[in-house]
C-alpha cells in the first residue's frame, strides 16, 4: 500500500527537495537558451514591411533584456518560467498514471504562462504582479495537488532528466538551425545591391559608348607601368569593391598614380565595367577583367576548377541540401570559387607587373598605401600582418598536423598571418615557383585530410618561409565578427578588415563599425539613392 505523502515529508523532504532544485536549474536555463534561440530566430523570418517596424521600436526594446529578466531572482518573470518548468515534469508524470485531467490542468496554465512570457518579450516591458498573480496562483495550487498526488522522487527526478535531455537536443538542433540561417545571411546579398547590378547591367547593354570606352582602357600603357602603383581586388561585390577602390584613393597623397586592376566574373563583369566608368575616382586608372576569359585558367592547371566539374563536390557545395551532420560553413560555395582562389594566379594574370598589393572587397583603406610598394621584404614573396598575438592564430590550429606530410615540413607553432591586404614581390614569387607551391598542396588535400576549408590554410602552406612580417597597424581585422575593437587600434591602421559574417553592406553588420565603410560608398549616385529607397 502506497504511503501518504505526509508520512515521509518530515525525515526526507528537504534532501528530495534539494535534488529536485538542482535538476530544476539545469532544467530551466536549459529552456531559458531555447527561449532566447528561438526568439532570434522569429526575429530572423520576420518580412520585411514587418522588420522596418521592429527597427522603429528598437530604442524601447533596448530599455529591458528580457533574458535578464528570466535570470532574476526577483522578477515575475523568473517565477512564472520557475512554475513552467516544475508544471511540465508533473504533465508527465500525470498522464503516466493516467490522471488526464490533471495533466489537462497543468497543460492549460503552462499555456497561460508561456503566452504571457511571450506577450511581455514582443512588447518590450516587464511581466507585472498585476496581471501574473492570477496564474502564479492557481498554478501553484495545481503543483501542490499534483505533488500530493504522484510524489515520487524517482519517478519525478527520471522525468525530468529525460525533459533536460529533450530541451539538450532541442536546443542543439535550434543552434544549428539559427547557425545555418546566419550563415545564408551572410552569404546573401542585399536587394538594394542586387537592384544596382541589374540598373548598371541595362546601362552596359543600351550603351555601345560604354562598351567602346572599356576597350581602348584595355589598351592602357598606364596598366603595365611599374613606376606606378599597382593594386589587384578579384571580387563580384560592386559596392565593396568600390569602397576599396574610392577609399584608397581618397588617402592617397598621390591618386593619379595609382592602378586598379579588378577581375569579377561575367554576370557582374557588365555591371562592375558600368559603374567604375562612370564614376571618378580621382584620377586613378581602372581596369576590369572577366575571369571567364581567362582561358589558360582550366582544370589542368587549377585544382578548384577541376573539382568543380566533380559531381560529388557540386552536390556537396550547391545542391541546397541541409545535411545537420556538417557545418554551414564548410558547405559555403565561396571556398570553390575561383575568384577567391586567384589570388594564387597573380603572376599569371599580370605577367609584366613586379610588385603588387593584393586588397579584398571587404576592406576600407584610411591612410596613403604607396609606401608598401618600397618596403624591403628582404626576398620574400608576401608582405602580411602576423595573426599570432593570440594563440590560436597559430598553424597547428589551422591544419592537420596528424598527417605526416604536414608534421614533417611544417612548425605547428609558426605564425598564421591575415589574407586581405598582402604585398607581393613577383619577381620573387616567379623566381620561387609559388603558384606550382600551391597547385602541389591542393591536389593533396583533395580529400580534406590537411585543412578543411578556406584560402588561408594553403596560403600558409604555401608562403611558408616566403612571408615578410608588417608592422601591425598596416592591416587591422576582426571588424566583421568582434564588437570590442580598441578605437586606438583602428584609428592608427592603415587598412580595416570586415572579415567574419558581420559585412558592412548587411543588416547583421556591427553598428558601430558602418560608418567606417558607408563615408566610402557613393551615397548621392542615382543608381543607389533609387535602389535604397526601393
Amino acid at each position: 500500500m502506497r504511503r501518504r505523502a505526509a508520512d515521509f515529508r518530515r525525515p526526507v523532504r528537504r534532501p528530495i527537495l534539494n535534488w529536485i532544485w538542482s535538476l530544476l536549474g539545469l532544467f530551466f536555463f536549459a529552456g531559458i537558451f531555447l527561449f532566447v534561440v528561438q526568439h532570434n530566430h522569429n526575429q530572423d523570418q520576420v518580412s520585411p514591411p514587418t522588420l522596418e517596424k521592429h527597427e522603429k521600436m528598437e530604442p524601447v526594446r533596448e530599455q529591458l533584456n528580457f533574458t535578464e529578466q528570466l535570470l532574476s531572482s526577483r522578477s515575475v518573470a523568473r517565477q512564472l518560467a520557475d512554475q513552467v518548468t516544475l508544471a511540465k515534469a508533473y504533465v508527465v508524470i500525470a498522464k503516466e498514471h493516467n490522471n488526464l485531467h490533471l495533466a489537462w490542468e497543468l497543460s492549460s496554465k503552462i499555456r497561460s504562462c508561456q503566452l504571457l512570457l511571450s506577450k511581455a518579450a514582443m512588447r518590450g516591458e516587464p511581466v507585472s504582479l498585476d496581471e501574473a498573480e492570477p496564474i502564479i496562483t492557481s498554478l501553484s495550487s495545481l503543483i501542490f495537488k499534483a505533488q500530493d498526488a504522484h510524489y515520487d522522487i524517482a519517478t519525478t527526478i527520471m522525468t525530468m532528466k529525460s525533459h533536460i535531455q529533450a530541451l539538450e537536443e532541442r536546443a542543439n538542433a535550434a543552434t544549428i538551425q539559427s547557425t545555418m540561417f546566419g550563415q545564408l545571411a551572410a552569404e546573401s546579398l542585399p536587394k538594394s545591391l542586387h537592384c544596382l547590378n541589374i540598373k548598371l547591367m541595362a546601362d552596359w547593354l543600351k550603351k555601345p559608348a560604354l562598351l567602346q570606352l572599356a576597350e581602348e582602357g584595355k589598351n592602357s600603357p598606364r596598366l603595365v607601368d611599374n613606376n606606378l602603383y599597382h593594386f589587384c581586388i578579384f571580387s563580384d561585390n560592386l559596392l565593396g569593391v568600390s569602397a576599396v577602390v574610392n577609399s584608397t584613393v581618397s588617402n592617397a597623397d598621390h591618386p593619379k598614380q595609382l592602378v586598379f586592376h579588378i577581375v569579377t566574373n561575367g554576370v557582374n563583369y557588365g555591371a562592375m565595367e558600368a559603374w567604375f566608368l562612370g564614376n571618378d575616382f580621382k584620377g586613378a586608372t581602372i581596369e576590369v577583367q572577366n575571369i571567364e576569359e581567362f582561358t589558360w585558367l582550366n582544370a589542368s592547371y587549377s585544382p578548384v576548377m577541376k573539382r568543380l566539374l566533380e559531381p560529388d563536390s557540386w552536390a556537396f557545395y550547391f545542391s541546397g541540401s541541409q545535411d545537420f551532420g556538417t557545418e554551414p560553413k564548410f558547405r559555403n560555395p565561396k571556398y570553390l570559387s575561383l575568384l577567391n582562389h586567384l589570388r594564387f594566379y597573380i603572376p599569371d594574370v599580370y605577367p609584366q607587373l613586379e610588385r603588387i598589393v593584393f586588397l579584398d572587397d571587404d576592406v576600407v583603406v584610411q591612410k596613403d598605401l604607396t609606401p608598401l610598394f618600397s618596403l624591403d621584404l628582404h626576398g620574400n614573396v608576401n608582405g602580411a600582418v602576423e595573426t599570432c598575438l593570440e594563440a590560436f592564430h597559430r598553424y597547428y590550429k589551422y591544419l592537420n598536423f596528424s598527417n605526416p606530410l604536414i608534421s614533417s615540413k611544417f612548425d605547428p607553432q609558426a605564425c598564421g598571418w591575415a589574407f586581405g591586404m598582402n604585398v607581393f614581390d613577383l619577381i620573387a614569387w616567379r623566381k620561387a615557383n609559388v603558384t606550382m607551391k600551391y597547385i602541389y598542396w591542393m591536389e593533396q588535400n583533395a580529400d580534406g585530410s590537411l585543412w578543411k576549408l578556406g584560402t588561408l590554410p594553403p596560403g600558409l602552406l604555401t608562403f611558408y618561409g616566403l612571408t615578410e612580417p608588417l608592422d601591425r597597424r598596416w592591416h587591422v581585422l576582426g571588424l566583421g565578427y568582434d564588437p570590442n575593437i580598441d578605437n586606438r587600434l583602428i584609428d592608427s591602421a592603415a587598412v580595416i578588415h570586415f572579415n567574419g559574417n558581420m559585412k558592412p553592406w548587411l543588416k547583421l553588420g556591427i553598428n558601430r563599425y558602418k560608418p567606417l565603410w558607408d563615408r566610402y560608398v557613393n551615397q548621392n549616385h542615382t543608381y543607389v539613392q533609387e535602389c535604397v529607397t526601393s
